[in-house]
């Protein structure tokens, strides 16, 4: 099992819009082999500040994801709303 933490900052007043994206996106990302499950959090100290956790199979599984049409859709569709590149920190190997 492979745990990434995906994070993200976003613009003030898009929170709302992130979140509903966020949905749209896991449900796309659940049809992916290894995937396991993902879950939002948001940051109660910094507002628009927003973790994704997510479970994968494996390391490849998720590598799988980063390089796939969907992470890219995902990356282009939602980077409207971040204040700033994202970056993800894999937390089991």
């Amino acid at each position: 099992m492979l745990t990434v933490g995906l994070y993200y900052d976003v613009v003030p007043g898009r929170e709302s819009d992130f979140e509903k994206f966020f949905e749209v996106v896991v449900d796309e990302i659940k049809k992916m082999n290894g995937f396991v499950s993902a879950l939002l959090y948001k940051r109660v100290d910094k507002a628009g500040s927003y973790l994704i956790y997510s479970e994968w199979k494996d390391r490849d599984s998720f590598e799988s994801f980063i390089k796939s049409r969907e992470f890219s859709g995902a990356k282009s569709g939602g980077s409207h709303m971040l204040t700033g590149r994202p970056y993800h920190r894999i937390y089991n190997v």
